[in-house]
């Protein structure tokens, strides 16, 4: 592994195991707590398509006339990613993005998406996303994640873009949903198939494929740029740490609806 990844690995470890260790993995005792949890998550399922989308953009051709990728092997990697996130396979072989996975698995154990659809209908009014959150009734941590990863996208500096993209997401996602399938025991409750798929399926893309290649690129973008290296590293901490922000969120409100 590169050295400086390695480093960034280390320094990033005690967020991880704070993420990991969260104590809203234990509040997952009911289907209303579950609910909750995937009324407010969801949203954190939509806006990793937009971080995917800002690094497409950046390395990949999307504009007529095209012209090659500056880089073929990091181009090969995000689109591979596009097409598992934008139209995999769902439980029944229908091709659908993870978020409308996400919505369906919603469906399926009654969760609330109203607050997800207002949230929607407003961005598909040309609406930005923070005049979108503003009066929208979700935890303030919900709106501190959307924001944060739409000022990243701003900045339009790829390698903090792919930081939060991998730090913040691809790179920790495994650890966050094994604990979730451990602590909410989902997997043996058949009415909830199309969760359990959904979370199977980024357990194995997100930990045996995306994670580890979401890491070469990094190493790729930032090369021997010490500066670059250092902004990922800031990066990714503040990814991470927001994501713990939002957890505890989300366990506020499962308590408050208790």
């Amino acid at each position: 592994m590169n050295s400086n990844i390695e480093h960034i690995e280390k320094e990033l470890a005690g967020l991880r195991n704070e993420l990991k260790n969260h104590s809203l993995y234990k509040k997952l005792h009911t289907i209303e707590d579950v609910q909750t949890f995937m009324s407010l998550h969801v949203f954190a399922v939509w806006d990793f398509m937009s971080l995917l989308k800002a690094i497409q953009m950046n390395l990949t051709c999307v504009s007529i006339p095209w012209i090659p990728a500056k880089n073929a092997e990091l181009a090969r990697f995000i689109n591979e990613i596009v097409v598992a996130e934008e139209s995999d396979h769902d439980a029944h072989g229908v091709i659908k993005s993870h978020f409308e996975m996400y919505l369906t698995a919603m469906n399926e154990v009654n969760a609330d998406p109203s607050k997800m659809n207002e949230f929607m209908k407003m961005i598909q009014s040309n609406n930005t996303v923070a005049a979108a959150l503003e009066n929208l009734a979700v935890p303030q941590e919900v709106k501190e994640f959307l924001n944060f990863t739409f000022d990243t996208i701003k900045t339009n500096k790829t390698h903090l873009i792919a930081s939060s993209f991998t730090f913040g997401r691809e790179d920790v996602i495994p650890d966050m949903f094994i604990s979730i399938i451990d602590k909410a025991t989902l997997e043996n409750n058949k009415s909830y198939d199309s969760f359990n798929y959904y979370l199977e399926r980024h357990i194995e893309l997100d930990g045996d494929e995306h994670g580890p290649l979401s890491l070469k690129m990094v190493t790729e973008l930032c090369g021997n740029d010490a500066q670059k290296w250092k902004e990922v590293l800031e990066t990714g901490k503040k990814a991470l740490q927001l994501r713990i922000n939002l957890w505890t969120g989300i366990e506020r409100q499962i308590t408050d609806n208790n």
